[in-house]
């Protein structure tokens, strides 16, 4: 293998080529920002997050592959990685993992010393969260708390604290995080069965869409009292009704169970997390 094919391989197990999970994380991270700084975060915090995103969200990938690499081939939607495949090896994937997080932990130490201490729990909650998926029916609800962790980690770069209206929004992205991984994970459920992968998909069983909605009702609650804390007004309304009309597609697409629709249901995600903070920002804007 020369090195341009190599780089391919290492490109998509940190899923360089597939941002979706990138913008999923990146869209409640940079309403954390704002939310904290009261409209535009201070420049050098912004592009911290930003680049922290990007490798963090790669560091989960790799973890994650390594965790699952005897397991992937099973899988249909995940056969053709590079750890199943041969293309990366097992120690290549943890030397780049360990890279890619002293990379993310050099970022972190130009912030204060509340995010540093923050970003040690961060790392831990990404090294455990691929292992849950071994003794428990709920790791989209760690997934939660590992994806909602840089809100925290946001206010207290901005602010030097994490006040009580962060965990509206923390509480918020964990609800629709288990909801859209909720209907990722319906994409495999057969597949998960056979292999003995647990999930949510799985514990939920037939009552799938209406518990997925509760949590969709759930982090909508939250994305309001948050946007009510912060004093938000009608722009960031409208992207709260905009979030919801996405939520009513969602729901659409799952409902046969089929696994097109269902990963369709999924990526739609991204545009409701896009308005969202588009939303957001818009209101600081016009206030």
């Amino acid at each position: 293998m020369d090195i341009r094919e190599k780089l391919d391989a290492y490109t998509r197990l940190a899923r360089i080529d597939r941002p979706i999970g990138t913008l999923l994380l990146l869209w409640p991270c940079m309403m954390a920002l704002m939310l904290a700084a009261n409209g535009m975060p201070d420049l050098k915090v912004l592009m911290i997050f930003l680049v922290g995103v990007f490798v963090m969200r790669a560091c989960g990938c790799i973890i994650n592959d390594f965790a699952d690499r005897k397991l992937d081939g099973h899988v249909e939607r995940t056969s053709c990685r590079p750890l199943v495949s041969g293309e990366v090896s097992p120690r290549e994937a943890i030397i780049l993992f360990v890279v890619l997080g002293l990379f993310a932990f050099g970022l972190v130490l130009m912030l204060n010393p509340l995010v540093v201490k923050l970003s040690f729990v961060g790392i831990i909650l990404t090294i455990i969260y691929p292992f849950t998926k071994r003794f428990t029916n709920m790791p989209q609800m760690f997934l939660g708390i590992v994806w909602s962790w840089s809100i925290p980690m946001a206010y207290a770069a901005q602010t030097g604290e994490v006040p009580v209206s962060a965990w509206w929004l923390f509480a918020a992205n964990w609800c629709w995080t288990v909801a859209y991984d909720s209907m990722y994970a319906m994409v495999d459920r057969d597949d998960d069965l056979k292999v003995g992968i647990k999930s949510t998909a799985i514990l939920f069983g037939r009552y799938d869409r209406h518990i997925i909605a509760l949590f969709q009702l759930a982090a909508l609650a939250c994305f309001v009292v948050a946007g009510w804390a912060a004093d938000r007004g009608l722009v960031y309304t409208l992207g709260i009704l905009t979030f919801v009309g996405f939520g009513l597609y969602q729901q659409k697409l799952i409902n046969g169970r089929e696994r097109a629709p269902c990963f369709k249901a999924f990526l739609n995600n991204n545009w409701a997390g896009m308005v969202l903070f588009v939303a957001l920002g818009a209101d600081f804007y016009f206030l």
